[in-house]
């Protein structure tokens, strides 16, 4: 029996991925699930679930580590130790089209920047979302999409491609190629700096509807402005596209 380390911290993947290894294929293969420790609203949820615990990746010691054949980061929330990525196969689903927008919120930066948008699978190394290709889907982005349209096309078009691609994910039956040019990194620092209006800089209609549909995200508050008082005043945006005027 071959034990596959799987950390989520996306309840979409999480639920699709358990959906797929119900297959008869995988029968030979033991799939144990992780969260990071930090995320507070799966510590809530999960509180006590055996088979869905916590985990903290930089504090296991190397007889953790040994134990798997394959580790599989979706939307992993903690970076890989050095000491995991250097000495195991290290697989990452990643939201974004490497080597473009790397890092936090890949289609908040590709809707702003026009980079290419879509989804990676590559094997790990000690840099954040680098390391050889295995396989990439593009996701075109609309002018009437939000960062929330996007991500929900990215989100089923990752679980498509764990469907396609998992049993020879797991077994390292894959050609790898490196990527073209390092490409460019966006932190959580910079999308949280992005969030802040200023309402003095001067933009176009077309740069004001984009940054407001790039930190439009379902119900999460992003984008604001201070009022008077210096409370935040949160700003989205509603985008709907004329009925019947194609795909």
């Amino acid at each position: 029996m071959k034990k596959i380390c799987v950390i989520t911290d996306n309840e979409f993947l999480y639920g699709k991925l358990k959906r797929i290894i119900e297959g008869a294929e995988y029968s030979g293969y033991q799939f144990d699930f992780y969260y990071s420790e930090n995320n507070k609203a799966f510590q809530n949820k999960y509180k006590g679930c055996e088979s869905f615990q916590p985990i903290n990746l930089k504090a296991m010691e190397d007889s953790f580590y040994r134990q798997y054949h394959v580790f599989l980061s979706l939307h992993c929330k903690q970076m890989f130790p050095e000491k995991l990525v250097g000495c195991y196969r290290c697989i990452n689903v990643h939201p974004g089209y490497n080597p473009y927008n790397r890092g936090w919120f890949p289609q908040v930066f590709s809707i702003l920047n026009k980079k290419p948008a879509g989804v990676t699978i590559h094997e790990m190394d000690r840099e954040l979302d680098h390391g050889p290709v295995i396989c990439q889907e593009y996701i075109e982005i609309q002018p009437y999409d939000t960062s929330w349209d996007v991500y929900q096309r990215i989100q089923q078009k990752e679980a498509d491609m764990l469907e396609v691609y998992l049993a020879n994910l797991l077994e390292g039956n894959y050609n790898r190629s490196a990527m073209p040019m390092e490409g460019n990194v966006n932190s959580k620092a910079d999308f949280e700096k992005l969030c802040k209006i200023d309402l003095g800089r001067a933009a176009t209609y077309g740069e004001v509807i984009d940054f407001l549909r790039a930190t439009t995200f379902d119900a999460y508050d992003n984008a604001y402005f201070l009022d008077q008082d210096g409370n935040r005043v949160y700003v989205s945006i509603s985008l709907k596209r004329e009925a019947g005027s194609g795909k």
